[in-house]
């Protein structure tokens, strides 16, 4: 597998681009944020993590500019019926801190606004991704709040989880608080965000 590109962006258009790698050129499809992100380096180095999908009637590389971005589109791409080409409809919508918390809120409206992805595929992505989104956020929340102090919430309390979480997410600490306050404690964390972020996206 062809794990990144290394070499001179050549070409860059919406929707695709052309790295040329020692004389051969590599034609990526990449989403609109990957393509607002390199589109003013034409002529200039770059690289690009890639990810090849080999069919019986072709060979499609995509390329992305950020590891997130490329986890995205493979947890995307677990979702039964969406494919590639979904995946970068859904990642030239929605960065992957946005995905994330639509996926978390069950925002599957802002989702189904991706071109060919309806109603039903939104649901879906909500639908599997869901514990898969929560589980990732929360282990990058427990390595963030191991430099920080505790606020108000009980360290070991599943409200201090989700705030932790909330922040990771890219909410200010006072805003989490305010949407995590009246919300049981004793729910799972995995209830209580979607939650406080139902509380934030209003």
């Amino acid at each position: 597998m062809i794990y990144h590109l290394n070499g001179t962006l050549e070409l860059c258009e919406e929707g695709s681009c052309v790295i040329d790698c020692n004389g051969v050129g590599y034609k990526l499809s990449i989403s609109d944020n990957t393509y607002s992100s390199i589109v003013a380096h034409v002529n200039e180095k770059m690289k690009l993590l890639t990810y090849l999908q080999v069919r019986e009637d072709a060979v499609e590389l995509y390329g992305f500019k950020t590891n997130d971005e490329l986890s995205a589109f493979k947890l995307l791409i677990t979702v039964s019926g969406v494919g590639p080409k979904a995946a970068m409809s859904i990642l030239s919508l929605l960065t992957p801190d946005k995905l994330s918390m639509a996926i978390c809120s069950e925002d599957t409206k802002t989702i189904a606004k991706a071109n060919g992805v309806g109603a039903k595929t939104a649901a879906r992505v909500v639908l599997e991704l869901k514990d898969k989104i929560a589980k990732q956020v929360f282990a990058s929340s427990s390595e963030a709040v191991s430099m920080q102090a505790p606020i108000s919430f009980a360290k070991s309390s599943n409200l201090s989880e989700a705030l932790d979480a909330l922040v990771v997410l890219g909410y200010s600490r006072p805003e989490a608080q305010r949407a995590l306050s009246g919300i049981d404690p004793s729910l799972d964390v995995t209830k209580i965000i979607p939650m406080a972020l139902s509380k934030l996206m209003k």
